[in-house]
């Protein structure tokens, strides 16, 4: 069936705005959408994956818009339509448009030069080149260059897994379990969710198979005090409530109201009770410091690039730049040291990122390991193997689309030392060594920097 030359003409607007970069595209998508009410459900649908095809094939697109003529935003829009709902779909071509369209996509895409091909920015290719190698970096592009299925987390406190797989099949929705998480479900298409009923009910929430990972690696447990230091809408939050058993005490702590006034409703549909929102103006405020050494768990889901979720946000790469990922590596570091002094004597400190660079990951770790001697690494297999998910990993959880079908994350577990071998060593070093390596020492070094994510750094729900 053919769209509406309406269609065309939305997706060159829009991405006249986008391609910008001054915000992220959903946010943009988003307020059009609103201003356009001409448009039906089918028609947005349409513009949107035009949108995001253009966003990951810029490069090529732009190469292969060159050959044509008339507006280059045009033959852009055209292309994303091309590849996502077909040439004969597309309303109100010239002939002219209609001609240069058969030819450019007749074009052999794999014969074009890599950098092109990977659709990334030059500092970002040459970045993962130099961490993986070109054929590893080739692949990890061509994964984050895919678009995103919908995942599911099954709320444990309203259903299992089996009977909401049933529920969906019978509404003739298309699913199957998530390889890694037993509470994942993945679906074949993406239906409107505020209809169906399992959805209202709070018995499902939308959250890729990775980010339900990250919860399973806190361990949370009944009865424990737990903080989700920089929670956001919440995602992760309601996972870990579910995984409590909605007993115990669950901090979400945020510098933003905005976001967190987004987790009220989702907290009313999941039945939970044990969490408590609080708005912090930064890491070192003084609600966090009243909790210093009383918490059992902290998981520090920190602002980053975000470029491990390059399937659902493909704008990220090119609004990103190396000097934006020096800034977010400071913060990210002292949030790590702030966030840290929460952690009660044999308690556990989870850092996780949505990014695939080792200058947001495994970097800021190892700084952090190295200037605080309470705490030690845990072995990301060992912590998998007691949640039992069967995931090959080494001492940190890497998680990549063309790998593991989810986002790209990175999570490590690091535990404080329990208070009598912290005593023991101290007693065994030189006064001097022993103060600095004090559990209750304050990291009193770190600057005062946002705990808030930034507009690189999308939910990953």
């Amino acid at each position: 069936m053919r769209l509406s030359p309406l269609v065309a003409n939305s997706t060159e607007a829009v991405l006249r705005e986008i391609l910008r970069f001054i915000g992220p595209a959903d946010a943009v998508l988003s307020r059009y959408f609103r201003e356009s009410p001409k448009l039906g459900p089918r028609e947005r649908a349409a513009v949107a994956e035009a949108v995001y095809a253009v966003l990951r094939n810029r490069l090529v697109y732009t190469n292969l818009a060159e050959s044509g003529s008339g507006a280059a935003m045009r033959r852009m829009a055209l292309l994303g339509m091309a590849d996502t709902v077909g040439v004969e779909a597309i309303g109100g071509l010239a002939e002219l448009e209609s001609t240069w369209l058969a030819r450019v996509m007749q074009v052999d895409r794999n014969a074009l030069p890599l950098a092109l091909r990977l659709n990334l920015p030059e500092w970002l290719l040459a970045r993962l080149t130099r961490q993986f190698g070109e054929e590893g970096a080739g692949a990890i592009a061509d994964g984050l260059n895919q678009p995103a299925p919908l995942d599911l987390r099954v709320n444990a406190l309203k259903g299992n897994r089996d009977d909401v797989l049933a529920a969906l099949t019978a509404a003739h929705i298309d699913c199957v379990p998530t390889p890694y998480s037993p509470l994942g479900i993945r679906l074949g298409a993406k239906p409107a969710l505020q209809h169906v009923a399992l959805f209202q009910q709070g018995a499902i929430e939308v959250q890729d198979e990775g980010s339900q990972l990250l919860i399973q690696v806190v361990g949370a447990k009944r009865g424990e005090m737990v903080v989700d230091f920089c929670a956001g809408a919440g995602g992760k939050t309601l996972g870990l409530g579910a995984a409590m058993r909605n007993t115990g005490r669950l901090y979400a702590f945020d510098v933003s109201e905005k976001r967190l006034a987004k987790l009220k409703p989702r907290l009313a549909r999941s039945g939970l009770s044990n969490v408590h929102p609080v708005v912090i103006a930064h890491e070192n405020d003084a609600k966090v410091k009243r909790l210093a050494g009383k918490i059992d768990r902290v998981l520090i889901d920190a602002p980053c690039s975000g470029l491990g979720t390059l399937r659902r946000n493909p704008d990220i790469k090119w609004r990103q730049n190396p000097e934006g990922l020096q800034e977010l590596a400071a913060k990210q570091a002292s949030i790590l040291a702030s966030a840290a002094r929460l952690v009660k004597p044999g308690g556990t400190l989870v850092y996780a990122t949505c990014s695939i660079l080792e200058e947001e990951n495994e970097d800021i770790v190892t700084q952090f390991l190295a200037a605080h001697a309470e705490f030690a690494l845990r072995p990301m297999g060992a912590v998998l193997a007691e949640q039992k998910i069967a995931l090959e990993m080494g001492d940190y959880l890497k998680l990549s689309p063309h790998v593991h079908g989810t986002d790209g994350f990175f999570a490590a577990v690091m535990q404080r030392q329990a208070l009598k071998a912290a005593v023991a060593e101290s007693a065994a070093e030189p006064v001097s060594q022993a103060a600095d390596a004090t559990p209750d020492a304050p990291a009193d070094t770190a600057a005062e920097t946002s705990v808030e994510s930034t507009a690189e750094a999308p939910a990953r729900e």
